[in-house]
Formats: C-alpha cells, sequence, structure tokens
C-alpha cells in the first residue's frame, strides 16, 4: 500500500429536508385542517480513528465527500427521513487543520475516537407548526437549512512508543522486522526505507509500538534527502532508539549529525529519551567494539548497547531493554 501523509479534501454535510405544507383530505371531512410533517435532519460528517490503517492514501483518489440529504416531510405529520452520516475513517496520529493547514482542528491520539467535522442541517417546519387560535388553516412552512461545508487538511503523525532513527542503510528496518511482526523492505542501498514502518514487538506479554523512520542526513531539517517530511513522525514517539552502524569511519560524527538534525527541526525531538544502539558489531572484531562503546559513554548520557540482528540473544536482549524506555 502507498503511503500519503497530508491530504486536501471537501466535506458537505447534508441539507435538512423541507417541512410539508399538507392539509388533511379525508371523505366527508370538509376542512381537516394542517397535517405536514417536519423534514428530516441532515446526515453529518464524521471522522473515525481506526488501528488498521497507517496512510491516508484513500483520500487521494476521492477528495469530495457527501453526507445524505434528509428527507422532505409529508402529510399525516410524518417526519422526513434523517439522512444517513458519512463515516471517514483515518489512520490513528491523524489531525484535522482548516483550510489554511496551519489552525488545528482536532487530534485523533485514540482507536475509534470520532469528531464531526461538519453537522447536518436542520429539518424545515410543517405547516402543523404554525397552526394557531387565529390561523386554522396556516400554508406556512419552513425549508431544511444547509449542512456545513468545509475544505480541510488531514496530516497523519504516526503514533508509536519507540522510534527508530538513523543514517541510512544502519539496520534499522532489519531491528524492526526482527523484533516485530513488521515486513519492511532490506536491502544494502541508502534509501531503502521510503516510508515510516510499523510494527509491535511483544515482550513478556507486553506490546510496544516501534516506528522505523527513513534514514536521516544532512540538512534533513530543510527537506534534504527525505527530509522534513518524515521527522514530523518522531514528535509523537515517547522514546527514541538511535541505530548506528559501528562500520562507518567516523562513528562519533554519524551520531551527532542526527542529532543536530533533530535539534535543529525541534529542541525537544533533541532531548527526548534514547537508547544507542551499535548495530552490526559481527562485522568487526570485539576490542574494537569495546573501545567505541567507551567513546559513547563519555559524549552522551544515553544508554548504550550493542547490537547484531543476526544473533537471537542480542535481538532479544533490545526486545528487553525497550520496555524500560515506554513505561
Amino acid at each position: 500500500m502507498k503511503f500519503l501523509d497530508q491530504v486536501k479534501i471537501f466535506i458537505k454535510a447534508g441539507n435538512g429536508g423541507n417541512g410539508s405544507p399538507s392539509f388533511r383530505r379525508e371523505k366527508f371531512i370538509e376542512y381537516g385542517g394542517p397535517d405536514g410533517g417536519d423534514g428530516g435532519n441532515g446526515g453529518s460528517v464524521l471522522l473515525k480513528a481506526e488501528r488498521n490503517l497507517n496512510t491516508l492514501i484513500d483520500f487521494r483518489y476521492q477528495q469530495h465527500h457527501k453526507a445524505k440529504r434528509g428527507g422532505d416531510g409529508a402529510g399525516q405529520n410524518k417526519t422526513g427521513k434523517k439522512g444517513d452520516n458519512l463515516i471517514l475513517k483515518v489512520p490513528l496520529g491523524t489531525q484535522v487543520f482548516e483550510e489554511d493547514n496551519k489552525t488545528l482542528i482536532y487530534d485523533f491520539t485514540k482507536i475509534d475516537e470520532e469528531f464531526v467535522a461538519a453537522t447536518g442541517g436542520k429539518g424545515g417546519l410543517g405547516n402543523t407548526r404554525f397552526k394557531s387560535s387565529t390561523n386554522r388553516a396556516p400554508r406556512k412552512y419552513t425549508k431544511g437549512t444547509p449542512g456545513e461545508e468545509f475544505t480541510i487538511w488531514l496530516q497523519l503523525k504516526t503514533i508509536a512508543d519507540i522510534g527508530i532513527i538513523g543514517l541510512p542503510n544502519a539496520g534499522k528496518s532489519s531491528l524492526l522486522a526482527a523484533i516485530t511482526n513488521a515486513n519492511p523492505k532490506i536491502a544494502n542501498y541508502q534509501f531503502t526505507t521510503l516510508n515510516p514502518n510499523l510494527g509491535v514487538a511483544n515482550y513478556n506479554n507486553k506490546e510496544v509500538t516501534i516506528a522505523d523512520i527513513p534514514g536521516l542526513i544532512e540538512g534533513a531539517h530543510k527537506g534534504t534527502g527525505l527530509g522534513i517530511q518524515f521527522l514530523k513522525h518522531i514528535e509523537r514517539c515517547k522514546s527514541l532508539l538511535h541505530m548506528i552502524d559501528i562500520t562507518n569511519k567516523n562513528v562519533e560524527k554519524s551520531y551527532k549529525q542526527v542529532k543536530e538534525e533533530l535539534k535543529k527541526y525541534s529542541s525537544k525531538l533533541s532531548k527526548k529519551k534514547e537508547l544507542i544502539v551499535l548495530n552490526k558489531i559481527d562485522l568487526i572484531d570485539e576490542k574494537e567494539v569495546k573501545s567505541i562503546v567507551k567513546i559513547f559513554s563519555k559524549i552522551t548520557r544515553s544508554e548504550v548497547t550493542v547490537l547484531s540482528t543476526f544473533k537471537k540473544k542480542s535481538v532479544s536482549k533490545i526486545k528487553s531493554k525497550l520496555l524500560a524506555y515506554v513505561s
């Protein structure tokens, strides 16, 4: 499924049905009086957060959404049928903005959460409503009011317990595949991951939601590479897992480069709790691994651990550590 995290759509709630100007007509009753019913209310447009969605791609192909109109009132004081609501399903983490794409209207943070984005119009009044002691046969009735209509923006910000960050080809997707049920694309070239991937790790009967974010490079906060469009997906993560390829010539520079991009995008991101994972330790000797770990213990207060995604014990150790970063 293709990934889309921002889309502009038009929504229109249903108009209210018209009231009826009907009069009672029965045999042998010459002046039956008014019996016009009210119109039904128009359907509203609702947005609902769904667990199994992770993209807004469906809205690219259908950008106009309209709820049903209310039915007109009828004789015998029959009220028109209420228009059916239109429920649009969106991924958890979707934010709703006004047409300017800046003013936040609503933020979906819970599964099955609903938001009325456009309210249906009110049904009009039938002529029965206008009967009085001085007007026994009113012809007056009212039409239904229009339903609300808006142009809105939907923006998706991934919600996960842990966000995996790092330079391209650091092994982020390999780790996600090893500890969760996700099936990300894995290959030995930069920007294999083009979209955020979500997976759920189960450990000791506890679930940890993990997001694999496309690799960050210098200038990402300005849009370089896959850039700023994916940095926003890290904002909601409780903690970060900073993956570093230990075979890089300068692992310290690799670490600081990513941290600097986070800081330039948002100072809050750079201050998030993080677990530093030095990956691909199976490719260098043990002495060199210990030396690099020692270097990191001097330049950061964050916890530093090592990993080889080809060793089950190493992967299991990471899974157990992640629980401490979401509690």
